[in-house]
C-alpha cells in the first residue's frame, strides 16, 4: 500500500459498493425465503409424475438450495468488503493524525511510488543538519507510519486474496462459503498453508506436538471450503500420498507412530473430510490435483519406487465426506484400468498384503491394502457417482478374459458391468480386522456403495422428500442386483452382513416387487389386466422390471438377516397402509383407480403383502432353524429398532415416500397424523415387535412362522379399516376382516411359492 493511495484514498465508491452489497444480502435472503417456502415446500407437496417426477422436482430443489449458498456467499463477501472498508478508513485516519504530529515537529513526510521518505521541514541546504538533530523523531515517525502502512497493506491484500479464493470456488453457480468477518476467512487460508507445511515435512520429521496441531487443525475447519482448497492444493496431490504413505512407514515415523499411533484413524477421518470438502472446488489448484491425483493411481508411491500404489494410500483417504462426483468416476475408471492389470482382466485375485507392508487403513476393519474397499467406501456416501460406476464396463466380450455365458447351447465371451465383477465374479484378497479375524470390510462397502447407487441417497440414510424418485440408470441396476441373487442366493447369504443395505435396497423398491409378484403379464392394451397393476401399485420414476421368482429368492435371502428382514418388513407394511389410504379415498381420479370395487383392492393389497411377510418370515425361519433359542428376539429388536430411525422426523419409512405417485409423507412415524393407515399399521408393528422381543419364551424358527401368520393379518386389519374409517368408502368392519383373511392366505401362499407348489386360491368374501 502506498502511502499517497492510503492519504488521499477515496471510498465513496466502496461505500457505494458495499451498500450495494447489503441491499443483495437483503433481496436474497427474502429470495431464499421464498424458494424454500414458496417453490421447494410447494413441489415437495405437488403430485409429480413422469419425466417431472425425476426432473422437474429435482431441479427445483436444487435451485432452492442455489439461493441459499447465493445468499451465503453474497453474506460473507458484504462483510468482508465492510470490514476492509472500516479497516482502511481507520488507517487513513491514523495516517492523517501521524503526518499532522509530525508537521507540528517540523517534520515532513514525501511520498513516491514504492516508498516514502521523512525529512525536516526546512531549506534543501539546511536538511541535513536538522535531520540530523531530529534524528529520534525522524524515525519515530517513519516507523509509525510503515506500520500503519503495514497493516494497510494486510488488510487489502487478505480481503483481495479472500475475495480470489471465493470466486474461484465454484465455476457454475455458488458455494456456500459463510464467514463472520474478513479475519476469520483469512486466518482460515492462513491456517491451510501452514497445516500443509507441516504435511509436507519428512515423516522423520514430524514431532508428537505438530501431529496434534495438524490434527486438531484438520477437525476445527471440517466443511470449511476455502481452507479445505487451499491446504490441499498447496500439499498437491503427489504430497498427499507422500504424507500419509509416509506417516503409515514405521521405518521413516517411528517416533510419531509410537507416541501417536491410537490417534492415526482420528486423523485418517479428518484429512478425508477436508479432501472431499476440497474436491468440490472447481478452483485451478484444485482441478489440477483431482487430475493429478487419477494419474497417480496406478503410479507406485512406496519407499524406493515401490508399492502401495496412489491408488492404494489415495483410496484410504476417501472413507469419510462427500467427494465431488465427476472426480469419484474418474478416479473408479482408473482404479478399474490398474485392476484388470493387475488381475489380467479378472482372472485372478490381487491386493493381497504381506506381514511387512504397513498399515494404510487405520479404522481397524481392513489393513487398507485393497483400493476398492476405501473407493466403495466414498461411493456409499456419493449416490450419483455410485450409479455411474456400477453401470460402467469391466470388460466387453471382445477383450481378453475368460467370463462367458451359454447362447444358444455355445459358450461365448460374456461383457461384465462393473457391477457384474464386483457382486459375482472378484477374487476378493483375504483380510484381516484388527482382532485377527477375516475382514468384512470389502463385500460390506460394495452392498453399501449399492445401496447409494440404487435409492440416489447415502447409505445408511433414509430417503426424504427431496430424494428424487428412482430413474433409469439406478432402475437398471436394481433389475440387476435381483437377478443376481435370484440367480444365486448365496451371493447374498454366504455374506449376511450385506443384508441391511440389501434390505433397505428393497424396502425402497416395493412398488416394483409388488408388480412383480402379481404374476399379470405386461400387456399393451390400455383396458388391460397390467394397466390395472400399474394403477393399483403406482410408482414415479423409472420402474424397476423383475421377475417374480427372483424377488421371492430375495425376500427369502434378506429375511435370515435382522437388519434386512426389518427394513422390508417394516417397510411393507407402511407401503400396504399407504396403498389402502391411496385407493379408498374417494377423491382418487377415476384415472387412476385401479378398481371401483374397494372390497376387491383391500384384498389384492392385504394378500401380496402376506405374501412378502410370509416369505420374509421363511427366511428368519431358515436362520432361528429348528432349536427353541432367542434368535428371533433379534429379529424382533431390529424391527422395533426401525422406530428410531422414522422418528427422527428426516426421512420416510422407505423410498415409497418419493417414489409413490401420491404426496411423499414424513414426519414422526411417516405416515401423517395419527390415525392414518399408515401411522397406524407402523405403531402396530412396533408395539407388537417391542412386546415379543421382551418375551422370555424361547421360539424355533417354524413357531416364529406361525406366530407370524396371526400378527400379519391383525396388522393388515388394522390398516383397512383405519383406511376405510377416514375415507367412510367400505364398511369397516368388514374392511378389517378382509384384509386380515387375504394377508394370511398371501402368508400362506409364500410357503407354496417358496416350495414350488402353485398358491391356495382366496375369493373375496
Amino acid at each position: 500500500m502506498d502511502l499517497d493511495a492510503l492519504r488521499t484514498a477515496d471510498f465513496g465508491l466502496l461505500d457505494d459498493a458495499i451498500d450495494d452489497w447489503s441491499t443483495m444480502v437483503t433481496d436474497l435472503e427474502t429470495m431464499m425465503k421464498a424458494a424454500e417456502e414458496g417453490l421447494h415446500r410447494a413441489a415437495n407437496k405437488a403430485n409429480w409424475a413422469g419425466v417431472n417426477a425425476t426432473v422437474s422436482k429435482e431441479f427445483i430443489g436444487k435451485t432452492a438450495g442455489e439461493f441459499t449458498d447465493a445468499h451465503s456467499q453474497a453474506s460473507s463477501i458484504h462483510k468482508i468488503l465492510a470490514d476492509t472498508r472500516d479497516e482502511l478508513k481507520l488507517y487513513k485516519g491514523q495516517l492523517t493524525g501521524a503526518i499532522e504530529r509530525g508537521r507540528q515537529k517540523n517534520l515532513t513526510v514525501i511520498g513516491y511510488e514504492g516508498g516514502f521518505t521523512v525529512t525536516t521541514n526546512v531549506p534543501p541546504e539546511g536538511r541535513a543538519a536538522q535531520d540530523k538533530d531530529n534524528k529520534g523523531d525522524i524515525i519515530a515517525l517513519r516507523d509509525e507510519i510503515q506500520g500503519i502502512l503495514d497493516k494497510a497493506t494486510e488488510s487489502d491484500s487478505t480481503a483481495a486474496t479472500v475475495l480470489l479464493a471465493i470466486a474461484d470456488q465454484s465455476k457454475l453457480g455458488f458455494s456456500d462459503v459463510d464467514y463472520s468477518d474478513r479475519d476469520a476467512a483469512a486466518k482460515a487460508l492462513k491456517d491451510a498453508e501452514d497445516l500443509a507445511d507441516l504435511a509436507k515435512q519428512k515423516p522423520e520429521d514430524l514431532s508428537p506436538s505438530e501431529f496434534d496441531r495438524l490434527n486438531k487443525g484438520l477437525k476445527d475447519h471440517a466443511g470449511d471450503e476455502l481452507f479445505a482448497q487451499r491446504f490441499a492444493g498447496h500439499l498437491g496431490a503427489q504430497g498427499t500420498l507422500d504424507f500419509w504413505t509416509g506417516l503409515n512407514d514405521p521405518h521413516s515415523a517411528w517416533k510419531v507412530g509410537q507416541a501417536r499411533g491410537d490417534q492415526f484413524d482420528d486423523l485418517q477421518k479428518n484429512l478425508s473430510l477436508t479432501l472431499a470438502t476440497a474436491s468440490q472446488s472447481d478452483g485451478a489448484d484444485m482441478t489440477t490435483w483431482k487430475s493429478n491425483m487419477v494419474d497417480l493411481v496406478d503410479k507406485p508411491v512406496g519407499r524406493n519406487g515401490g508399492f502401495p500404489l496412489g491408488g492404494q494410500v489415495m483410496s484410504n483417504l476417501m472413507r469419510w465426506g462427500d467427494y465431488d462426483d465427476r472426480f469419484l468416476v474418474d478416479y473408479g475408471d482408473k482404479l478399474i484400468e490398474t485392476e484388470k492389470k493387475f488381475t489380467s482382466n479378472g482372472r485372478h485375485g490381487a491386493w493381497g498384503r504381506t506381514g511387512g507392508d504397513p498399515l494404510l487403513n487405520r479404522t481397524g476393519t481392513d489393513s487398507g491394502w485393497d483400493p476398492m474397499t476405501g473407493y466403495l467406501k466414498a461411493l456409499s456416501n456419493s449416490p450419483d457417482a455410485a450409479t455411474d460406476f456400477f453401470n460402467g464396463t469391466f470388460v466387453s466380450k471382445n477383450e481378453d478374459h475368460d467370463f462367458t455365458q451359454e447362447v444358444d447351447g455355445k459358450q461365448v465371451k460374456r461383457t461384465l458391468s462393473n457391477f457384474d465383477y464386483l457382486f459375482e465374479e472378484r477374487d476378493w484378497p483375504l483380510d484381516q480386522d484388527d482382532k485377527g479375524e477375516n475382514s468384512i470390510a470389502g463385500r460390506n462397502n460394495l452392498a453399501a456403495a449399492l445401496e447409494a447407487a440404487t435409492t440416489g441417497h447415502p447409505a445408511g440414510e433414509l430417503a426424504t422428500v427431496d430424494t428424487p424418485p428412482h430413474n433409469a440408470e439406478q432402475a437398471k441396476l436394481m433389475e440387476s442386483l435381483v437377478a443376481s441373487i435370484g440367480d444365486d442366493p448365496e451371493r447374498l447369504t454366504k455374506y449376511g452382513y450385506m443384508s441391511d443395505s440389501i434390505g433397505q435396497i428393497t424396502s425402497e423398491y416395493l412398488p416394483d416387487v409388488s408388480r412383480a409378484m402379481s404374476d399379470v403379464p405386461r400387456d399393451s392394451d390400455p383396458d388391460g389386466k397390467w394397466q390395472n397393476i400399474e394403477k393399483r401399485y403406482p410408482l414415479a420414476g423409472s420402474e424397476a422390471i423383475l421377475k417374480h421368482a427372483d424377488v421371492t429368492k430375495l425376500l427369502f435371502a434378506v429375511g435370515q438377516n435382522e437388519e434386512g428382514y426389518a427394513a422390508v418388513e417394516v417397510g411393507q407394511k407402511a407401503h400396504m397402509a399407504k396403498l389402502m389410504d391411496y385407493h379408498l379415498d374417494p377423491h382418487l381420479p377415476e384415472g387412476q383407480r385401479s378398481s371401483n370395487d374397494e372390497k376387491l383392492v383391500i384384498e389384492m393389497i392385504a394378500l401380496q403383502s402376506g405374501e412378502v411377510s410370509g416369505t420374509l418370515s421363511l427366511g428368519v425361519q431358515e436362520a432361528i432353524g429348528s432349536e427353541a433359542s432367542d434368535k428371533d428376539k433379534g429379529f424382533e429388536h431390529a424391527v422395533a429398532q426401525r422406530k428410531n430411525l422414522i422418528s427422527g422426523g428426516v426421512g420416510t419409512v422407505v423410498g415409497v415416500g418419493t417414489s409413490f405417485v401420491a404426496t411423499p409423507w414424513i414426519g414422526a412415524l411417516a405416515g401423517g397424523g395419527a390415525g392414518t393407515a399408515t401411522s397406524v399399521v407402523l405403531e402396530s408393528v412396533f408395539r407388537d415387535a417391542e412386546g415379543h422381543a421382551l418375551k422370555e419364551a424361547q421360539k424355533t424358527g417354524g413357531e416364529f412362522w406361525a406366530e407370524g401368520q396371526i400378527r400379519n393379518g391383525v396388522i393388515a386389519e388394522d390398516g383397512a379399516r383405519a383406511a376405510a374409517e377416514k375415507y367412510h368408502s367400505v364398511d369397516v368392519g368388514d374392511a378389517g376382516t378382509i384384509a386380515n383373511k387375504a394377508a394370511a392366505q398371501g402368508y400362506l401362499n409364500a410357503r407354496a411359492i417358496i416350495g414350488g407348489s402353485s398358491p391356495g386360491a382366496i375369493t373375496s368374501s
